[in-house]
């Protein structure tokens, strides 16, 4: 399948940048083969789209994301104080997630796809935690994701809040066995698009024991870990009070820091565990809508972080929105951080990326995967390589994004889904939506009650 894209301009996002103006771009099955001017003529094409006024770009990759959350959007439940960190978790999300079931989660998947693609986000790192439906949840979240087309990866999180070592027990396994599927779906020669890594919750929730399970899971497997660290000063402080450790030391200890993990928010790391997860080369996932939204406070160290990628934490995929909310909360912080600096951070994602999947992602050149958008974006000023990322901050929007192809397969062509019926599924969604809500407005903030399992 050879598809040309005719006679656009071409963003090159990821250093080194560039604007390359009247290319063509070939695309052989899930490959870009070819990018120049006046190329076109050299294929016979099974498809030809005219870029003339357009824009391309490598799609945005979400490093953190919540698919569980994907049918929480305006919930209606009765809810109590949510003054800090910890009561938002007990009063909201982890009644959420006690209270999902397959169907729910499937459709949560679907929904978060559908919004992922429509902002032209072409991959999510998703991390999962359904307490009582915990075997088979990664399988039904990938098959969401499949469906609809967009490359993932996810991760049960491995958590004692609700059931203790049995319910650690359960999320290790779950990793392990969504992994060896992954694994055996490759090994038949099929298109895997959404890929494993292995999970924890956040430290304060993990004994020794289930860090050690941890650990194992991600030997057996060969994947990396995906955790929420240092996300508010609980975190800090039990790590202490318990193990008289810092989080990292304590995670080193288990031999869990290495380029393949991703750890997730970093707020209240000291100099110390910045210094140990650089060099072990993990990477640090920034969520600054879902920081304010939990009032947790601004990251004052993103400078010191070397591999720092930028994630949404649920609240959706849309990367146009987080990366100018989080460049404004930061001038407002008075944070020496510009607008090329989150587009460094929203492109260095695709070197996590490569790790997890064969290829080269984040350039349209020759040889890299055809994960693209095509922009309507019409540009009163200047677009200049040393200028990509002032116009993402200050002209670009989703609304912007008219096409997408994700593993050289067009999934979204002028503003609509390729091969699927979203009004079916949105429709639906809103039913198995409101069920979910029902079920978690019944739920205490007490994990431990309110489902026999």
């Amino acid at each position: 399948m050879i598809t040309v894209i005719k006679n656009t301009r071409v963003l090159q996002t990821k250093a080194p940048t560039a604007v390359l103006e009247d290319q063509d771009i070939v695309i052989e099955n899930d490959i870009i083969k070819e990018v120049g001017k006046g190329i076109a003529g050299n294929y016979k094409a099974d498809k030809v789209i005219d870029g003339t006024g357009k824009t391309v770009m490598p799609g945005f990759i979400c490093a953190h994301h919540h698919y569980y959350s994907g049918l929480s959007r305006a919930m209606l439940i009765s809810a109590g104080p949510q003054t800090d960190l910890i009561q938002i978790l007990k009063e909201w999300w982890w009644r959420l997630d006690r209270a999902l079931d397959e169907e729910s989660l499937y459709y949560s998947s679907l929904i978060c796809s559908l919004d992922a693609i429509r902002n032209g986000t072409t991959t999510c790192i998703d991390h999962h935690e359904s307490p009582n439906y915990i075997t088979g949840s990664l399988s039904a979240l990938a098959r969401g994701m499949e469906e609809t087309g967009l490359r993932g990866i996810t991760a049960y999180g491995i958590t004692d809040r609700n059931y203790g070592m049995k319910e650690i027990k359960e999320g290790v396994e779950e990793g392990i066995r969504f992994a060896k599927e992954v694994d055996a779906r490759k090994a038949r020669g099929e298109n895997v698009l959404c890929e494993a890594m292995v999970g924890g919750h956040a430290p304060f929730t993990i004994p020794e024991e289930g860090m050690e399970m941890l650990a194992d899971s991600a030997k057996i497997t060969g994947r990396g870990m995906h955790l929420h660290v240092a996300e508010g000063e609980y975190d800090e402080v039990w790590s202490h009070h318990f193990y008289n450790m810092d989080i990292m030391d304590r995670l080193d200890k288990h031999g869990l820091l290495n380029d393949k993990t991703l750890l997730v928010h970093g707020i209240y790391l000291n100099e110390h565990e910045i210094e140990l997860m650089n060099e072990r080369g993990c990477y640090i996932a920034h969520n600054p809508r879902s920081n304010m939204n939990n009032q947790v406070g601004i990251n004052h160290n993103l400078p010191k972080m070397k591999n720092l990628v930028l994630g949404t934490d649920g609240c959706g995929s849309n990367m146009f929105e987080e990366s100018k909310i989080a460049f404004l909360k930061n001038r407002d912080a008075k944070m020496p951080y510009w607008p090329g600096d989150y587009l460094n951070a929203l492109t260095h994602a695709n070197d996590f990326v490569e790790k997890y999947f064969p290829g080269r992602f984040g350039r349209i050149e020759a040889g890299y995967k055809a994960d693209l958008d095509i922009l309507n974006y019409k540009n009163p000023t200047p677009l200049v390589a040393e200028n990509i990322g002032g116009h993402l901050v200050w002209g670009m929007s989703s609304n912007i994004v008219e096409s997408v192809f994700v593993n050289g397969r067009l999934v979204y062509e002028d503003h609509k889904f390729v091969g699927i019926d979203e009004n079916e599924i949105y429709a639906k969604a809103a039913e198995v939506a409101k069920r979910l809500w029902q079920r978690t407005d019944m739920l205490p903030p007490d994990g431990t009650s309110g489902i026999v399992r």
